[in-house]
């Protein structure tokens, strides 16, 4: 099993063969020093560390073909093979991450004890590196961590998939950390319509209204990255706390409907949420996106029932062979990051880059050693200190808080809810 693509279509033997070469050449973030506004950008990320809202590390581990699962096996003090380690994290000035703890869609069963084992790759994980991570829950445990010098770690499940319809595991995965949830990933739910699939409801049904109630007097964070655009808008109504899009980036530029449109871009103020802008190449890239969809539907064709990792592997690099040259550059992610801020505003943009849950990079972001190059562009751009700040932590810290305090009202006011999606849906829901 791998993890799929955005458009629902598997991608990571394909896209490791398409990007491998770039994906070991990453330039550390300090190597042009004559740089003045890579200089500018370290200065702020020195008082601001990157917050990023979505990295793939614990399927990385899991999918780690040496030894699957083995936390140990894959370490992290060492210059692993996808594009996350200590030392590159360093680089990044990275001082806090969302890990996703992913499960896939299209599992025939076991949402969620799949569910379960991913929160405990995690989890052992953040444990196993005392010294440089910390497991954090709150906004005031990020900024805590962050000036101990250690990376804040924080838990975000991908996909309502692994809720199963219920509530109370919801909260249950909350007791154990989680502090986002995608409503959906690739596949459309009983109760909430993905970007990548045919809808069925028209959005959200009244279960799915709920979920987002729950979440919101838990004080998790909505994230509507992979959800249809009319679940984007019924969630924004039912939503008392800000959203969050995890990892998507501006429909405007690269019509990918994996991205976010500009009419829900301009209900982001009202909201308080915060869209961070992602960086996979076909996400940024229409040339790209254009060009690799005919090959990740051919890999996904030529691949289904095929298990042998030897055989995916080279259906992957004969494939890859005919993918085009197309160079995607940290100007076009940046001009995604300005068209969020003109969209949306300043106080609602941030970053969340899918490292290690793709392979296809533009050029000097390949890993996370490319934050601080990403602000030095946006510097050079004429970006205030203030608000490079912003979109490194702050915004997404403010948006967390506030979902915090909406969660103590939300309990004060009203016990977990105990609605089924046959009571809401109606009774042949779910089934």
């Amino acid at each position: 099993m791998v993890k799929t693509h955005g458009a629902g279509i598997p991608f990571t033997v394909l896209a490791l063969f398409l990007t491998w070469a770039r994906a070991t050449a990453a330039v550390p973030a300090e190597a042009p020093a004559e740089d003045p506004n890579l200089t500018r950008a370290l200065a702020v990320l020195a008082r601001h560390p990157v917050f990023d809202g979505h990295n793939d590390l614990p399927w990385a581990i899991r999918e780690n073909a040496a030894a699957p699962g083995d936390v140990g096996a894959y370490d992290l003090r060492s210059r692993t093979r996808g594009a996350t380690d200590l030392e590159r994290m360093r680089e990044g000035r990275l001082g806090a991450q969302f890990w996703s703890v992913y499960v896939p869609a299209d599992l025939k069963a076991g949402f969620a004890r799949t569910q379960l084992e991913q929160i405990d790759v995690a989890r052992r994980v953040i444990a196993r590196y005392p010294d440089r991570l910390v497991l954090a829950t709150t906004a005031d445990e990020v900024e805590r961590a962050m000036r101990a010098g250690k990376v804040a770690s924080l838990l975000g499940m991908e996909g309502g998939h692994a809720l199963e319809n219920s509530l109370g595991a919801l909260r249950a995965y909350h007791d154990l950390g989680v502090r986002y949830m995608t409503l959906t990933h690739g596949r459309t739910l009983d109760w909430a319509d993905s970007a990548t699939d045919e809808p069925r409801h028209g959005g959200l049904t009244r279960f799915g209204e709920e979920v987002v109630r729950e979440m919101n007097r838990l004080g998790m964070l909505v994230d509507l990255s992979h959800v249809s655009e009319e679940a984007m808008e019924d969630a924004l109504r039912a939503s008392e706390a800000p959203v969050i899009f995890s990892h998507s980036s501006a429909r405007a530029i690269c019509p990918h409907p994996r991205n976010v449109p500009d009419a829900v871009l301009a209900k982001m103020k009202a909201n308080g949420g915060v869209v961070m802008v992602t960086f996979v190449n076909a996400f940024v890239s229409d040339e790209y996106r254009k060009a690799s969809d005919p090959l990740w539907k051919e890999w996904e064709a030529r691949t289904a029932g095929v298990t042998d990792p030897a055989e995916r592997e080279r259906i992957g690099r004969e494939i890859g062979a005919r993918m085009p040259k197309i160079e995607v550059s940290i100007a076009e992610v940046a001009d995604h990051v300005d068209h969020v801020r003109r969209v949306a505003g300043a106080d609602h943009v941030g970053l969340g880059g899918d490292y290690d849950g793709n392979d296809s990079w533009p050029e000097g972001m390949e890993d996370v050693t490319g934050y601080p190059r990403l602000l030095a562009e946006l510097a050079r751009r004429g970006w205030s200190d203030e608000d490079l700040g912003r979109l490194a932590s702050g915004n997404i810290l403010r948006a967390m808080r506030r979902a915090e305090e909406v969660a103590v009202r939300l309990r004060a006011a009203r016990p977990a809810s105990t609605a089924t999606i046959e009571t809401t849906d109606g009774a042949a829901a779910g089934k």
